[in-house]
């Protein structure tokens, strides 16, 4: 249930102390003085109206060169609960980094300033975050029950972006785009830290990270008018949030566990070739497998999954000792087929059998590292972040 009661003077449009605010609202601007003063006004009276949490509105200007700078601070003096930050370097995610820092509202927001998403979204926006049901929330074009007014071309260009974020980087969320976003302040100052881009892939970061760390994210079907002034360069900002994709791929648990699997599989070979002359087939795979595992475990441990100090590293060694098992099991069946069908056959034919039953249980070593070795401490770290 949300408590209702210490939040009803907002409806006098008077904002309450700075530490006990629910909601600050975040409009990142650059150079808007066409639409500035209607929009922020426009805003102001929608929560002062009947907004039943406690509110302030934050105009954060990236470096405006137009006559932004002077509409912003007209309005923070003309209209209770409303603030002005000035930023001298440009960057949407800057801007919302900049305000949501100095944030002291239990949930921090934002909107574009041409205000496309409907005002009457906000309230299923933030109400979840507020009561504690969810970590963060997002206004989407996509769900069911959303309208949506636009183009041809931007209804094209942001489902393929979309469908890029749930093939490539799996995302569970349906629309990362939509300037209608807000987001717990206690589970944003670890998020933050992590997040790299400063421009309008910022919040498209957060969302993956924030999914990564096993957050929960709500969705809100919202009403949506594009916006046919919109100085968003489309083509640039398009190659920019590619470019994002791509790092955050390449950042991913399962890009570092391939990268840890690849050099693994490399130690693993040469190992095997100076063992084998010394001794049997299979012993000389038992033994390198042995090796590898050890440092295997390790590297997944501090590289994949972002684990160090010794908490639980026993543990997580003899879990994968237990996964390291059935790799040997699968690659000495695998020899022992070959040895079956030919008595003797070449060590280079050994060894391809051999990589090719190890990358054969590299799925299932994942799974088992991912969902038991270290499940335990990345849901610690998931409840920490909550």
């Amino acid at each position: 249930m949300l408590d209702l009661a210490p939040v009803q003077r907002r409806r006098t449009g008077v904002a309450a102390p700075s530490a006990g605010r629910d909601v600050e609202i975040v409009v990142p601007v650059y150079n808007e003085a066409a639409v500035l003063d209607r929009s922020i006004r426009r805003l102001h009276r929608f929560l002062t109206d009947g907004f039943p949490f406690s509110w302030r509105i934050v105009i954060a200007d990236n470096a405006s060169v137009d006559a932004t700078p002077e509409i912003a601070r007209r309005l923070a003096a003309a209209l209770p609960s409303v603030q002005h930050l000035r930023l001298e370097q440009k960057g949407r995610g800057r801007a919302l980094r900049a305000a949501w820092e100095r944030s002291e509202a239990r949930v921090v927001a934002y909107m574009d300033v041409d205000l496309s998403t409907d005002l009457r979204g906000l309230l299923p926006l933030v109400a979840p975050l507020l009561s504690g049901h969810s970590d963060l929330a997002i206004g989407s074009r996509l769900a069911n029950g959303s309208r949506v007014v636009r183009g041809p071309k931007r209804e094209l260009i942001s489902r393929s972006y979309n469908r890029i974020l749930r093939t490539v980087l799996r995302a569970r969320f349906s629309d990362a785009q939509c300037g209608f976003k807000a987001v717990r302040r206690e589970v944003l100052e670890p998020l933050m830290g992590d997040v790299q881009d400063n421009g309008w892939f910022f919040d498209t970061e957060l969302l993956v990270l924030a999914q990564r760390r096993g957050l929960r994210i709500h969705e809100v079907p919202v009403d949506w008018v594009d916006d046919p002034d919109s100085r968003v360069n489309i083509v640039q900002t398009a190659i920019t949030d590619l470019k994002g994709v791509a790092r955050l791929l390449v950042a991913g648990t399962v890009a570092r566990f391939m990268a840890v699997g690849v050099a693994s599989t490399i130690a693993y070979a040469l190992l095997y070739l100076l063992l084998q002359p010394l001794t049997n087939a299979v012993a000389a795979n038992i033994l390198a497998l042995a090796l590898t595992a050890v440092a295997n475990t390790a590297a997944n441990r501090r590289f994949t999954f972002r684990i160090q100090g010794r908490d639980e590293a026993v543990r997580h060694h003899v879990g994968g000792a237990i996964v390291f098992v059935l790799t040997v099991a699968l690659s000495t069946g695998a020899l022992g087929v070959l040895h079956g069908l030919e008595s003797t056959p070449a060590r280079s034919l050994e060894l391809t059998v051999l990589v090719a039953a190890s990358l054969t249980a590299t799925v299932t070593r994942y799974v088992a590292l991912r969902s038991w070795v270290f499940a335990r401490r990345r849901h610690a770290i998931a409840s920490y972040a909550k």
